[in-house]
């Protein structure tokens, strides 16, 4: 074998391996349908998103199941290289981490219980106590534009489901694919009409890794085309996706 076979068997290989090396994703699974736990499963639309990209990309997946406050701290400190969990696209988070391409329109909304008729819109939310997930864009949009509002702040996504339930909040805020699901399955809740933001989820990767972000854009450019994007879109969210 001459020396220059040599040489384009090693970048072959090399590239061969690189494409092969597993993504690590952080992932908070407590927030249905997106990501979620089921049968000892993770499972939901950004779940299976996720395996479409890796297929389109030929590279692995390696989860590691996390609180949604510490997902963005572990891809800069690098131990994680992107989070995929239903995160905003924000001008502070884009401070810290680069974003793919949105690839859901969602934002926040209202639920409260069904046939409350105190809150018809975001602005009945003055002076009422309103549940919330910390480390989201609630507890901001909460404090900047209803600062008279008493914030339940909660750890886990169906804690605020609960406290609605209970009656330990009258109102809770967070985002529109888990109000729709929880509001369809318990159907003792209902969502307002008119929504408090409208935000765009993506895929948060490490400002170190220009090249990653860029394949990802290319899968989900990729399985749009192809038609797996629309199937995952009518799998979890039927005529209610965007």
């Amino acid at each position: 074998m001459t020396l220059r076979s040599l040489l384009l068997s090693a970048l072959l290989f090399s590239s061969l391996s690189q494409a092969a090396e597993p993504i690590r994703v952080a992932i908070d699974p407590t927030f249905p349908p997106m990501e979620f736990i089921q049968n000892n499963q993770r499972t939901g639309f950004d779940v299976d998103l996720a395996a479409a990209l890796s297929k389109q990309m030929g590279r692995p997946l390696v989860y590691t199941d996390m609180d949604f406050k510490a997902m963005v701290p572990s891809v800069l400190a690098g131990r994680q290289d992107i989070v995929l969990s239903a995160i905003y696209i924000t001008d502070d988070r884009k401070k810290v981490v680069d974003f793919t391409d949105p690839y859901f329109s969602a934002g926040l909304v209202v639920m409260v219980k069904k046939g409350d008729t105190r809150i018809k819109t975001p602005q009945d939310l003055a002076g009422k106590r309103v549940a919330v997930q910390v480390g989201t864009k609630s507890v901001k949009v909460m404090s900047d534009e209803f600062p008279s509002a008493q914030t339940v702040e909660v750890e886990k996504n169906e804690e605020m489901f609960n406290a609605l339930e209970a009656g330990r909040a009258d109102a809770v805020v967070t985002g529109k694919p888990a109000a729709l699901l929880y509001s369809k399955t318990r159907g003792t809740t209902q969502i307002l009409a008119e929504p408090v933001t409208h935000e765009e989820y993506g895929i948060a990767v490490s400002k170190r890794e220009p090249e990653l972000r860029q394949q990802l854009n290319d899968a989900l450019k990729a399985i749009k085309a192809n038609g797996t994007y629309d199937a995952l879109q009518k799998k979890w969210f039927g005529n209610a996706g965007q």
